[in-house]
């Protein structure tokens, strides 16, 4: 069996599904072309008979990309089927995805029909959407619900009408990883038509099982896999595309590959979570905030000691320069000794058992450990600091028909310097304003707002990462006031530079 594993990418059609994270044209088609730079075979494009915007969508994308298949989603209706072959005439790879429900739930319930009929319907969709591409999936929607025999019996039908991918769907995120693996292997085993086309997994994450339910349909001879980026979608979201690609790297004894270039993995995410205003948690595997950090001392020690006895997976690999020493109440000294080598502080051992003692008291009254904090506590003249940047004044003007502006006060070592500046939103102005005054080239990675408490008088709490010559600098801040919040934090990140 072959063991390449293609990469089906659903997030601009299952992923935006998200309540409140639409995307418009032009949105789409930076993500599209992200997605092809990452290395994704399928873009699932949309779902055209559902609306203007998403018809076009599928026609822009399919004329900015080139190397992936653009594939657009239909029901087993001749009139979806018509629109989607229209949304792709600019395509160069071209896949229509159709399908209908197979469970008995969609069956009786849902469909008003009976196992018969459906099988009927399913072989017209698929022979119909054949007169325009020759690339045809099947969807048997509820399949992790469906009964193995019935299903077997509708993929073997809709594989003789010419469908080359059958996707097996776990739509309402039901199944276990073994149930969903066996009925993978099931349909392997006694579908005599199954090498004419590529099975697919396609998981919801209801219980949290997406990930593993895919990578089980995988082992027991899927050989594509729909994913979102972030692993957004619909209700508890799809399976994670950078989990199950990176559970292949890392577990290269299953000898099932992708073509996904990993290192555009964080970038990726991060496009994905700014444009659909969707922050990643900050526990989420792979690209998460803390995916790479570590506070615990005893973690710290051994990755300070060897990245392997703590990390699976290479930063680097993913896109993230390096993992992160987070400095807490529960940091050891390995920890403290690494942040001030990376300040030039020298201490013998002695002088560091002493700093130490007074690390922990004040980390245990104290969330965030900075720089300036350490050079305190070793004993380090105030001329060594940074320079302490304090905000002053501010003051914004937006509206929607005005061009944004802010003007703003920083104190600087005790002195004060205003500087105003426009920008795209009172966020960008402020902060273009700031680096006018701060004199530091500074690239904005990471910004994430994020709600509380709930009401009209919400405290706004402010998440920011910078990038200054190859290094990261991270700031935080909590106001009712967003735009300030926002200037906080940007200035908390600057405080560390070096």
């Amino acid at each position: 069996m072959n063991n390449r594993v293609y990469i089906f990418d659903t997030t601009l059609r299952d992923g935006e599904q998200v309540p409140g994270c639409q995307l418009n044209t032009i949105e789409k088609i930076e993500v599209a072309r992200k997605l092809e730079a990452l290395g994704v075979d399928v873009i699932e494009a949309g779902f055209p008979i559902s609306s203007p915007g998403d018809f076009k969508s599928v026609v822009e994308i399919s004329k900015a990309v080139c190397e992936p298949v653009i594939c657009a989603l239909t029901r087993a209706v001749e009139k979806d089927i018509e629109v989607a072959a229209d949304s792709l005439k600019y395509a160069r790879r071209k896949r229509i995805h159709t399908g209908i429900g197979t469970s008995p739930y969609h069956i009786y319930n849902k469909l008003k029909s009976t196992p018969e009929e459906i099988i009927e319907r399913a072989k017209a969709a698929v022979k119909y959407a054949k007169k325009y591409v020759e690339d045809v999936e099947f969807y048997a929607e509820d399949a992790g619900r469906s009964e193995n025999e019935f299903l077997a019996k509708v993929v073997e039908a809709v594989i003789a009408a010419g469908a080359t991918v059958v996707n097996i769907p776990d739509t309402t995120g039901y199944c276990l990883p073994e149930e969903y693996g066996a009925k993978i292997k099931y349909l392997c085993e006694h579908v005599s038509n199954i090498d004419k086309a590529i099975l697919s997994t396609h998981c919801h994450n209801d219980l949290g099982m997406a990930t593993a339910n895919s990578l089980s349909g995988l082992i027991n001879g899927a050989r594509q896999v729909e994913v979102t980026m972030n692993g957004i979608g619909e209700r508890a979201g799809n399976t994670s595309l950078e989990e199950i690609v990176m559970i292949l790297k890392c577990r290269s004894h299953l000898n099932l590959q992708t073509a996904i270039q990993t290192e555009h993995i964080y970038e990726t995410s991060r496009l994905v979570s700014r444009l659909m205003r969707m922050p990643v948690q900050s526990n989420k595997a792979i690209v998460g905030r803390n995916a790479f950090a570590h506070s615990s001392g005893i973690h710290q020690d051994g990755v300070l000691k060897s990245r392997e006895n703590y990390e699976i997976i290479d930063p680097k690999d993913v896109g993230i320069n390096e993992s992160t020493i987070v400095l807490t109440a529960r940091s050891g000294r390995a920890a403290l000794k690494h942040h001030m080598d990376l300040l030039n502080i020298e201490l013998d051992n002695d002088e560091l058992n002493e700093v130490y003692d007074k690390f922990l008291k004040l980390a245990d009254s104290k969330k965030d450990i900075t720089d300036d904090d350490l050079y305190i506590l070793a004993g380090v003249k105030r001329a060594h600091l940074n320079r302490n940047i304090k905000l002053e004044h501010l003051q914004v003007v937006c509206g929607q028909s005005t061009i944004p502006m802010a003007t703003v006060t920083l104190n600087i070592e005790g002195e004060s310097f205003t500087s105003s500046a426009t920008g795209n939103g009172p966020i960008n102005a402020a902060f273009s304003a700031v680096k006018q005054l701060i004199q530091k080239k500074v690239n904005l990675e990471e910004f994430l707002i994020q709600a509380i408490t709930r009401g009209s008088n919400d405290l706004g709490k402010v998440h920011i990462q910078v990038e200054n010559k190859g290094s990261i600098y991270y700031g935080f801040s909590a106001n009712t006031d967003i735009v300030t919040a926002s200037v906080e934090a940007f200035l908390d990140a600057i405080s560390k530079i070096r």
